[in-house]
């Protein structure tokens, strides 16, 4: 793969400095995505986090996966639809119905991603299956159930892609084509500082929030 173009020298000084400051938290958050893994219960909340967080910030979809906890597994959609209206989701009702849809996989997750064990079979297998996920969000689960070879294409990333160069714009709509194009730019960025796409979104992210979530 060729190398991306743009601002490398800056990039790799963002990066540095990045894993000085938070290293030992990123390295943390990877622990975590691979403990997600052992269990069906963990699978199916981090799925369910994913479906959140579509179109909604990500410490909005950790607060609710927090609050509403079994009650992905157990609340029937009128009462799930509730409860995401009181915790603030900005789309109850179809959030609501993706968890509930998703409920049939229950059981099965575990199976399915060790049978699919190619990242990207797995993703398409999931934006086909999955109602409400898209390349972001399916790449984002897989993510964070420890498959790090995918990148979460999101506001914050394009963001940063776009102010060092390594992209002319921020497109308005991500279709599954335009995904994979930014998507092998973004591997190559990872290629460049050695990383994973899954674990250099992290750092990337830190750089435009300060934070480091999942």
């Amino acid at each position: 793969m060729s190398g991306p173009r743009g601002d490398i020298s800056r990039f790799l000084d963002d990066v540095r400095r990045a894993r000085s400051e938070v290293g030992h938290i990123v390295e943390e958050r990877l622990r975590e995505f691979l403990a997600n893994r052992k269990s069906e219960e963990s699978l199916f909340s981090e799925l369910c986090f994913c479906l959140l967080t579509a179109n909604f910030s990500a410490e909005g979809g950790i607060r609710i996966q927090r609050e509403v906890g079994d009650g992905f597994l157990t609340l029937p959609k009128d009462e799930l639809v509730k409860k995401l209206r009181s915790l603030g989701h900005r789309y109850p009702e179809a959030r609501a119905e993706y968890i509930v849809l998703a409920r049939k996989l229950y059981g099965r997750l575990s199976s399915i991603l060790n049978e699919l064990s190619d990242p990207l079979r797995a993703r398409e297998w999931l934006v086909k299956n999955v109602k409400g996920l898209g390349y972001k969000e399916a790449s984002h689960f897989l993510r964070n159930v420890g498959c790090l070879d995918l990148a979460i294409l999101d506001r914050h990333i394009l963001r940063y892609m776009k102010e060092r160069g390594f992209i002319d714009e921020i497109p308005r709509s991500l279709s599954g084509a335009r995904y994979l194009k930014l998507e092998r730019t973004f591997r190559a960025m990872a290629e460049k500082v050695g990383m994973k796409p899954g674990e250099l979104d992290l750092y990337i992210w830190y750089l435009k929030t300060g934070k480091v979530l999942k």
